[in-house]
């Protein structure tokens, strides 16, 4: 399944809805464009993963990347709504560690509320 990506604001934190695969080739590349072309403006980024089914090791070298640069431009990537397969993949590689993950999206979008107080 392609990925599908579509992306919505929410109290000044900007949601990225992700449905499909991240895997190596067209789809990490149109994840990296995507949250690329937004960093600028977009301080606080959540993906929120509850469509995504499968991420191969080409889609985990991309979510790193954009965990570093979103860092690197003083922004945040916080991880929402993982599937079972996709929080297994992540524990087993211990990303689990590197990431803000949280169970909700909204419990992502509190804890940046909570930073900003």
């Amino acid at each position: 399944m392609q990925l599908k990506l579509s992306t919505r604001t929410v109290d000044g934190i900007l949601i990225v809805d992700c449905s499909g695969r991240i895997i190596f080739g067209e789809e990490s590349s149109l994840l990296r464009d995507t949250i690329k072309k937004v960093l600028p403006e977009n301080k606080k980024i959540v993906l929120n993963l509850s469509g995504t089914n499968y991420i191969d090791s080409g889609g985990l070298g991309t979510l790193v990347s954009l965990y570093t640069s979103a860092k690197n431009a003083g922004s945040s990537i916080k991880l929402a709504n993982l599937t079972q397969r996709v929080g297994d993949l992540l524990q087993v590689t211990k990303l689990l560690t590197v990431f803000d993950v949280y169970d909700s999206e909204q419990k992502a979008l509190d804890s940046f509320r909570k930073e900003a107080a």
